[in-house]
């Protein structure tokens, strides 16, 4: 029979009884459970094999005939004589295969090598092991159990990998694993959200927003401050759409993708003679949308490659938490002030009226004005003590923003307007892959707070705001659909002022 909690399944592994105190061949612990006693519970279990010492560990349905739903593909060896039912060679292995499962849920298979340190060396395993199986039973949930269980035993889940405890192990995870694998990991899991949000669209059932918590973590380094944040396009909250239905192929394509977004500051702290200047540059600001399935099943179900959503606006703001010690704030860009070109245009006109009459001369000039522009607009700006930095996408036609404007449906069936062949066009405003990149060398400006010398050798808590605008507006395919979404994700992050 198992037990029923939120489960610490490191430790509940780590002290498992020796085998031969084991009344049955197996033993259960509960993962999740409904609070009806008519649904079944999710239960991880390990049972013994009777003539050789090892054990296989498993994910199973627990109705009135257990149902397997993951179990470990080979069996995993006992040390008899050890403390331990299981030593560290053999839990670094369940944590590999762990994770292994967890990225073969991707779209893409062809992860390298996973290595890992001497567990000794890892802070907080514990943690991240419990991170790591309560990912899979995510992903098994959704994928294998069957709807009961699913929908009873989803939020439970949720819920724990949100916690704060998790959250920090994901930052320690996410070191573990590298930026590669990092991403195939976060693209696995957003493929299961958005099936997830799919099949509850399909049953009418209330949906619940994806908590950006989850998907988006903080780090400050020696000098470096990086925000990193992953989610699903149909997580993201509706802006504006178009009232023109969309068809189930487009729908598709727009569904399965990402967004991911990296945003990097340098900081630096500099002490004057009466205050101290805290100053942070941009350093990287990156937004890509990235497909979740393969390129063959996005032609098969969905319209292609080529058509999902842009980035059209992203802001952010970065706040001191405590302003107590705060004197003042400052920008380094001001505000835009565009040359134009004005060109004259003068022309006359005469002709001869009949006799007995006054010679006509008629005079007309005309005026045109002709200004260049990029099209991507930068501003910063200043609310109280916080500064703030904004992108925004602008029409190369007519100047307007993208993202508060919609286009016309001339423009949509126009194949030479500037948002068709968006990816390939030697004048597109994106990557060939389709996301933005602002660096450094042309978006260095920097905002800077001179800080009381009473903050001197204290360590200051700093709030990054951020929202991200993305549009579709159609490419390849002909459609007059058209909508906007928005994600916004809070970070803190902290600096030592010395």
């Amino acid at each position: 029979m198992a037990s029923c909690c939120n489960p610490d399944i490191f430790s509940w592994i780590q002290n498992l009884p020796p085998i031969t105190q084991w009344k049955t061949h197996s033993i259960s612990v509960c993962i999740c459970s409904s609070s009806s006693s008519s649904h079944p519970s999710l239960n991880l279990s390990v049972a013994k094999d009777l003539h050789s010492s090892t054990l296989s560990i498993s994910i199973i349905a627990d109705f009135s005939v257990p149902i397997p739903l993951w179990t470990t593909s080979k069996p995993l060896h006992i040390k008899p004589k050890s403390s331990k039912l299981l030593d560290e060679e053999t839990i670094s292995c369940l944590m590999i295969k762990v994770l292994k499962d967890v990225l073969s849920y991707g779209s893409n298979n062809n992860y390298s090598l996973i290595k890992f340190p001497k567990l000794e060396d890892i802070s907080c395993f514990k943690d991240i092991f419990n991170l790591a199986f309560l990912t899979l039973a995510l992903l098994i949930c959704i994928y294998e159990a069957p709807v009961d269980l699913r929908s009873a035993c989803l939020n439970t889940i949720k819920n724990q990998l949100t916690s704060c405890q998790l959250r920090e192990a994901s930052k320690l995870l996410m070191k573990l694993l590298g930026s590669n694998l990092e991403e195939q990991w976060m693209r696995s899991i957003n493929l299961a959200i958005t099936n997830w949000i799919i099949e509850l669209q399909a049953t009418q059932r209330p949906l619940m927003r994806t908590p950006s918590p989850l998907f988006s973590y903080g780090i400050a380094t020696s000098g470096l401050w990086k925000v990193q944040l992953y989610c699903p396009v149909i997580a993201m909250g509706i802006e504006n759409s178009s009232n023109h239905s969309v068809d189930e192929r487009l729908l598709f394509s727009l569904n399965y993708h990402q967004l991911e977004g990296v945003i990097q500051f340098y900081h630096k702290v500099i002490v004057q003679e009466k205050w101290i200047n805290v100053i942070i540059n941009i350093d990287n600001i990156r937004c890509d949308v990235i497909r979740l399935v393969n390129e063959t099943l996005m032609k098969e179900r969905g319209v292609g490659t080529d058509d999902k959503h842009f980035p059209s606006r992203i802001s952010l703001q970065v706040t001191p938490t405590l302003q107590s010690n705060i004197l003042s704030v400052s920008v380094s860009k001001s505000t835009e002030n565009p040359a134009r070109e004005i060109e004259i245009e003068k022309s006359i006109e005469s002709s001869f009226d009949p006799p007995n009459s006054f010679l006509g001369l008629k005079v007309s000039a005309g005026e045109t004005m002709t200004m260049s522009m990029k099209p991507w607009k930068f501003e910063q700006s200043i609310n109280g003590y916080s500064g703030k930095l904004n992108w925004f996408l602008h029409d190369s036609v007519d100047g307007r923003e993208v993202v508060s404007s919609k286009p016309s449906k001339i423009a949509l069936i126009n194949p030479k307007a500037w948002f068709k062949d968006r990816y390939t066009s030697a004048y597109r405003p994106f990557t060939r892959q389709g996301g933005v990149i602002f660096a450094g060398d042309e978006y260095g400006e920097k905002i800077w707070w001179k800080v009381d010398k009473s903050a001197m050798g204290k360590r200051m808590e700093w709030e990054i705001r951020g929202w991200i605008w993305l549009t579709y507006w159609p490419n390849k395919h002909t459609t007059f659909y058209n909508e906007t979404r928005r994600l916004e994700f809070r970070e803190i992050l902290h600096l030592n002022i010395s």
